[in-house]
């Protein structure tokens, strides 16, 4: 047997030092994403304790001010990592993560919440935990990593869904912030002592400009993929508390009860799809079909919204083609990147996805204050369908 025959194997093998590595970085990226994550599912209910919490405009715009501080300084950040190093990046964005958690638990009011959220998005390290992993695999192994970091996001959402109610219910809403600061003080302990120190790349994680992205038109249609992903997802939950709560008789220390079958089921039906996609290589028709699935869904949920039971089987149907979009879209921005400007790629990719958090919010709770929730609603289905559009565009199938 030819000796590159035997040596391929282990070549595709994550060492010992990569494997440390990937996995203190996966757990360090799904800490800091449950700590953003935990307040969305609760938060439209819960700030109704404080004053201004009557207002949804207010509410949604502290609910996705973090995205507008992470938008605009995601690539900045990642390009300081490349300078100054990754670990000095994560842990001063760490450091501003806690200190704005800490103003969000002892707010005297929605504004102070948001004012502790525009702080804690200011800590945008995405793009410098991205280059750290980067850092520490070889190309061969790289993608398989970045999987493990992708993964533990769709974990991350999932558990807030159940433990936001469950803490908002024990320990109130300056409790649940209390709980995001400790989130990310125990992402500040992985980054300093826990993360292997690996010497950086030659090349920087922004190697190209921003006009070679802006040129290319399939990296655009999956920016404007993520951005209207977050949009729905945080105007949806506007309105979906509430809306829980007058069909169930839910309040915010029960919700766990509904979301936590929905995100069962969803998990269990999502799984096999996103193992056929890989398998199959149908990446594009899947990701068409999942955002037709969006755009069903949010389109009958204003007929549905008289009973409690329809809504829940909605609520499967999106988060089952949520998730398969949550972990379809990275894949095909590393497809469709070419090598010397994937790392500005990426960064691009999650500017579009804070800007859709802080849209989202902003513009649900105004849909909301004017409309209601069908206006919600109709308005996501709307994007979808503009969404669908811009997939056809695709200049190749992947």
């Amino acid at each position: 047997m030819p000796e590159s025959s035997v040596e391929h194997p282990r070549g595709l093998r994550l060492t010992a030092a990569e494997r440390r590595a990937s996995i203190s970085l996966a757990l360090l990226f799904a800490a800091r994403m449950l700590g953003l994550f935990l307040l969305t599912p609760i938060f439209a209910v819960a700030a109704q304790s404080l004053p201004g919490g009557d207002s949804p405009l207010r509410v949604g715009l502290a609910l996705g001010a973090y995205g507008l501080t992470q938008a605009f300084l995601q690539i900045p950040l990642g390009m300081a990592s490349d300078r100054y190093g990754r670990r000095p990046v994560i842990v001063f964005g760490m450091l501003l993560f806690v200190i704005g958690g800490i103003i969000c638990a002892l707010a005297p009011s929605v504004d102070w919440v948001t004012a502790g959220r525009v702080i804690q998005g200011l800590g945008a390290v995405s793009a410098a935990i991205t280059a750290w992993i980067a850092d520490a695999t070889r190309p061969e192994v790289r993608t398989r990593a970045m999987a493990m970091v992708g993964g533990s996001i769709g974990i991350s959402f999932a558990l807030s869904l159940v433990l936001s109610p469950m803490l908002v219910g024990e320990f109130g809403l300056s409790g649940l912030f209390w709980a995001i600061s400790l989130l990310g003080f125990v992402c500040l302990l992985i980054a300093m002592f826990f993360v292997p120190d690996v010497p950086r790349g030659d090349e920087p994680i922004i190697q190209a400009t921003a006009r070679d992205v802006l040129r290319h038109k399939d990296l655009l249609r999956l920016n404007f993929g993520v951005f209207c992903l977050h949009f729905i997802l945080m105007s949806l939950f506007m309105v979906a508390p509430g809306l829980l709560g007058r069909l169930g008789g839910y309040d915010s220390s029960t919700l766990w009860q509904v979301y936590l079958p929905v995100i069962l089921a969803s998990f269990v039906l999502m799984v096999p799809a996103v193992f056929y996609i890989e398998t199959h290589k149908t990446h594009k028709g899947a990701l068409e079909w999942a955002v037709l699935g969006l755009a069903v869904v949010l389109g009958v949920l204003p007929w549905l919204v008289g009973a409690l039971m329809p809504v829940v089987i909605a609520l499967v149907g999106f988060f089952v083609a949520f998730n398969v979009l949550e972990a379809l879209q990275p894949s095909l921005v590393s497809r469709v990147a070419p090598p010397d400007y994937k790392g500005l790629a990426l960064g691009f990719y999650n500017t579009a996805q804070s800007l859709g958090v802080f849209a989202g919010g902003l513009v649900g709770g105004a849909l909301v204050a004017y409309g209601g929730p069908p206006m919600v609603f109709w308005s996501g289905a709307m994007l979808a369908v503009i969404w669908l559009y811009t997939t056809r565009g695709f200049s190749k199938v992947y």
